[in-house]
């Protein structure tokens, strides 16, 4: 009798370890069923409901309200050099808000303010330009006094049709109205931390700092 019962408990082992026997129920079925009904019940709430299609102006993704132009007061870009000059009839101010190194280019910011309140125009045209019928900012140029040279406006490409990566200039700045502008370049060597920039018809600023 010994001998039949330890081999019975011996073949339940071995039946065991293979998984042939059912093992202990955990609570991992009864979750998967809870959440099962739980989605069932909310499909079933869903079509009791009726669909709302999204309005066909709303933004693809949400934003801040954004604040009325006529009344949100206008951001002061801090100049790093500006300068006076008269052209065109018209007193300006030229204010360069930024020279920002960013690996191998260089991104130049400024501004153009006409300084007479009554009301006359300055037109940039093509008096930034390196071509006569080129409007653009293209003929503005960062010079480097330490190494004898000087950087031309990148372009977007190498053949004749390659546009200048800057701000277009076929703008008017009316009497106490200013324009803010931009052009990229190749950035000069790290060890340059200071360079020169020629404005076409409105003068040179020199030593401006490149952050």
């Amino acid at each position: 009798m010994r001998i039949k019962i330890l081999v019975m408990v011996a073949a339940t082992a071995v039946l065991a370890g293979c998984g042939v026997l059912p093992g202990p129920l955990g609570g991992g079925g009864e979750e998967k069923q809870a959440v099962s009904q739980q989605r069932t019940a909310s499909e079933e709430q869903a079509e009791k409901e009726p669909a709302t299609a999204p309005a066909e102006d709303a933004p693809a993704t949400a934003t801040a309200p954004a604040a009325d132009p006529q009344t949100a007061p206008a951001e002061e870009l801090r100049a790093i050099a500006s300068r006076k000059v008269a052209h065109g009839g018209s007193n300006l101010r030229v204010d360069i808000t930024g020279l920002r190194r960013q690996g191998k280019i260089a991104t130049l910011t400024w501004t153009i303010a006409n300084l007479d309140e009554r009301n006359e125009s300055w037109y940039v045209g093509s008096r930034l330009s390196s071509a006569t019928l080129d409007f653009t900012v293209s003929g503005v140029k960062l010079i480097d006094p330490v190494n004898g040279k000087r950087y031309l406006v990148a372009r977007n490409g190498t053949g004749e049709d390659a546009e200048c990566v800057c701000s277009p200039s076929n703008e008017t700045i009316k009497g106490g109205s200013s324009l803010e502008l931009y052009a990229v370049y190749g950035a000069p060597p790290a060890d340059v931390t200071k360079v020169n920039i020629e404005f076409p018809d409105l003068g040179v600023f020199t030593d401006v700092p490149i952050s």
